[in-house]
């Protein structure tokens, strides 16, 4: 087990900052700023609630922005802690993460198209006004597959990151195995849902990642808090 160094403590206290404020961020983002205006089943209102709030709806996909920058933040701290523990599957974790950054800004851009479909362009004329209402919808749509597709991406990422919290010994072995499974666990519901759309029916999709995420939220705060444990503790171990 190599000495733990000086750029690895530092990068673990910034994964635990970029962890929470990821975490809180996209939170108020779906939560607080865009679930309130989207009413199911209606394109209409839906709509006409983007209109009335635009800067609202722009706050939010500046968070999601924000969110997407954080995460890789957090991926190259995590590179940072766990490269000289096992390089290469701290690169898999990283890349796997990375993807999922990527896909969440789409988020943002079809946020953008939604608005610009709602808007007050001469072009958009040649259309009804409930076809552009039926087309903003899907691009708020696409959102929740853009986070689908990537969440794979994202199990995959804390399952590997979750071993390597288990091999390093850096946190309590105990919650790095609940960190593996809560993970596993998350890939494996998150590409049963993508073949059957239908499985949410049968498991609840906020079952899918909760767990992992909880999971990521408690090591944040441990790498905040606390930070490596010292290399007497790691060599005792």
């Amino acid at each position: 087990m190599p000495n733990i160094d000086k750029a690895q403590r530092t990068a673990a206290r910034v994964a635990g900052a970029s962890g929470l404020f990821s975490f809180f961020i996209v939170v108020f983002a779906n939560y607080a700023l865009l679930a309130p205006l989207i009413v199911p089943n209606n394109a209409s209102d839906t709509a006409q609630n983007f209109i009335a709030h635009q800067t609202q709806v722009r706050v939010a996909l500046s968070c999601f922005i924000g969110y997407s920058v954080s995460t890789i933040v957090l991926l190259t701290t995590l590179y940072t802690v766990f490269g000289p523990v096992a390089r290469t599957l701290a690169l898999l974790g990283a890349l796997f993460r990375l993807a999922f950054a990527l896909l969440w800004s789409l988020e943002a851009i079809n946020l953008l198209a939604a608005l610009r479909l709602l808007g007050s362009a001469k072009y958009l004329t040649i259309l009804p006004p409930d076809q552009l209402q039926v087309f903003a919808r899907l691009n708020i749509t696409a959102g929740f597959d853009d986070y689908y597709v990537g969440l794979p991406f994202f199990g995959l990422a804390a399952t590997v990151y979750a071993y390597l919290w288990f091999k390093s010994r850096y946190i309590p072995r105990a919650l790095a195995v609940v960190g593996v499974v809560a993970s596993a666990w998350c890939v494996v519901c998150a590409f049963i849902f993508l073949i059957f759309p239908d499985f949410d029916k049968t498991v609840n999709a906020y079952w899918f990642d909760t767990p992992m995420a909880l999971f990521e939220l408690i090591v944040s705060l441990w790498l905040l808090m606390r930070g490596l444990p010292p290399d007497k503790r790691l060599a005792a171990a």
